[in-house]
């Protein structure tokens, strides 16, 4: 049975490794579905997900994600990620690139459902 959006999200999720970050609109287009960003956002709201890294995940221009950013900028410094002096990620530095920090997605792990 093919995964639903959110599972397929949670999975991407589940693999960032530590140290790294990817950005709501990478996410959407690793699971093949470029325009859902706000959707990945969405997903993260789901009671059932809270074990999965979400403070690894950040806007597109390192920016954290407000009413979580003081939770989330403590984790990623624990982590060893820095900031740049208006306290977001320096996203050439840690963005996640799953081939170079060998956890490679296979997009055939994802078979959209609609």
């Amino acid at each position: 049975m093919a995964k639903g959006f959110n599972d397929q999200v949670y999975d991407v999720v589940a693999r960032i490794p530590s140290g790294r970050v990817a950005s709501f609109g990478q996410i959407a287009n690793m699971i093949g579905r470029p325009r859902m960003a706000r959707f990945v956002g969405y997903a993260s709201n789901n009671k059932n997900s809270w074990h999965l890294p979400w403070h690894r995940v950040v806007f597109k221009d390192g920016s954290l994600c407000s009413g979580f950013a003081t939770e989330q900028y403590r984790s990623l410094r624990a982590e060893g990620v820095q900031f740049t002096d208006d306290k977001r990620v320096i996203m050439e530095m840690y963005q996640w690139d799953p081939e170079r920090d060998g956890v490679p997605l296979d997009i055939r792990d994802f078979p959209l459902v609609f």
